[in-house]
């Protein structure tokens, strides 16, 4: 079986594997594995994720300088529906099939709805490499799919938690069951009572993080300057280079290490969770495709939309959700996130959509 663009199938597999970033990855993982003294001191990782993100932002920026409104306004538009629909399959398959609380539901929702930024580097990388071009505003969308979904899982924990209480209340003949924490709703889990959201928070503290700030600062800057300005940094910034690309190696080693380090959380996760962290990115990926097609994306576009719905936030949704949830369990949501979903996308999920994509382009 072959491409629309020839290569075979399993060829392409191959060149994913065997790829520097993959094999990056799987080293860290490796090597943690095998308990080497192996490790990143934390001020070589956080420099390595300001000069990707930062660099994303500019040439994202770049690039977006060259677009039209109308140009990205469908692209856009598909984002933000994903947005809102990850968050809420998530949390329904959570509830429905996994049985799990509320809270850890809305939690891991929350992190399936928001997008992880390396997942999104390595989709691109990928893709450039298989030959395909890839929209050029695509890191605005990254964006825009940064926060949405967060707010949406949050605002149903918030919705859930508060019927649960007035239930509660309402069987017991106005009394309670538990004990009533300071927000007046009663405490359904072992940690902090809780059910509402510090919408203000919240949003200040997504919006002010340093992907959001790299990303949407970079945005700017790159969109201002142009390619005037781009052909005085670009040599260091570009996305497509030397310099860049070994920066991301290195910071996937990391990546490989922190989630080597959680391997050992896939025997408390149960085998719930451990399909629903293969099965969900795949459905999610499909519907990046889908949605990518009718928005007028390339085969390789679409490849990557689908790759950011498919993937979880390890950055911006933590804190979120530890905010407004405290009595969610964050080993589920980051062993999903870094255990599972990552390296589900980084070794096979990005070449299965690519494959979806042509397949619907035919």
């Amino acid at each position: 079986m072959q491409t629309s663009h020839g290569v075979p199938v399993p060829d392409l597999l191959k060149a994913n594997l065997l790829s520097p970033i993959a094999l990056s990855f799987a080293l860290g993982v490796v090597a943690k594995l095998l308990r080497s003294e192996l490790t990143f001191p934390r001020e070589i990782y956080v420099g390595l994720s300001l000069y990707l993100l930062f660099a994303l932002g500019l040439h994202g920026g770049v690039e977006l300088s060259h677009t039209s409104l109308q140009q990205i306004l469908a692209p856009a538009g598909a984002t933000l529906l994903l947005g809102v629909l990850t968050p809420v399959i998530a949390y329904a398959a959570l509830r429905k099939f996994g049985r799990f609380s509320i809270s850890d539901s809305a939690g891991v929702a929350a992190h399936y709805g928001s997008v992880s930024a390396v997942t999104f580097i390595a989709a691109n990388e990928f893709v450039t490499g298989m030959g395909l071009t890839v929209e050029g505003f695509m890191p605005t969308l990254l964006t825009l799919l940064e926060s949405p979904g967060i707010h949406i899982a949050l605002g149903i924990g918030a919705i859930e938690l508060g019927r649960a209480k007035s239930r509660d209340a309402a069987n017991n003949g106005g009394g309670s069951t538990g004990p009533i924490g300071p927000d007046g709703l009663v405490l359904t889990g072992n940690g902090t009572p809780h059910g509402s959201v510090d919408w203000k928070e919240t949003l200040r503290e997504i919006l002010t993080a340093r992907t959001m700030i790299l990303l949407v600062g970079g945005l700017i800057i790159g969109f201002l300057f142009g390619d005037r300005g781009w052909k005085q940094v670009g040599a260091f910034y570009d996305t497509a280079s030397p310099t860049f690309r070994g920066a991301l190696c290195l910071f996937i080693l990391e990546m490989g290490l922190v989630a080597g380090e959680r391997m050992g959380d896939l025997r408390k996760v149960g085998a719930f969770l451990l399909g629903f962290g293969i099965l969900m990115p795949i459905l999610f990926g499909g519907l990046g495709v889908l949605l990518g097609h009718f928005a007028g994306l390339s085969v390789g576009g679409c490849t990557v939309l689908a790759a950011m719905a498919s993937s979880a936030s390890y950055i911006a949704a933590p804190p979120a959700v530890r905010m407004n949830l405290p009595e969610a369990n964050p080993s589920y949501s980051l062993t999903l996130a870094l255990a599972i979903t990552f390296p589900f996308n980084l070794l096979a999920g990005i070449p299965l959509y690519q494959r979806m994509a042509e397949l619907l382009t035919r």
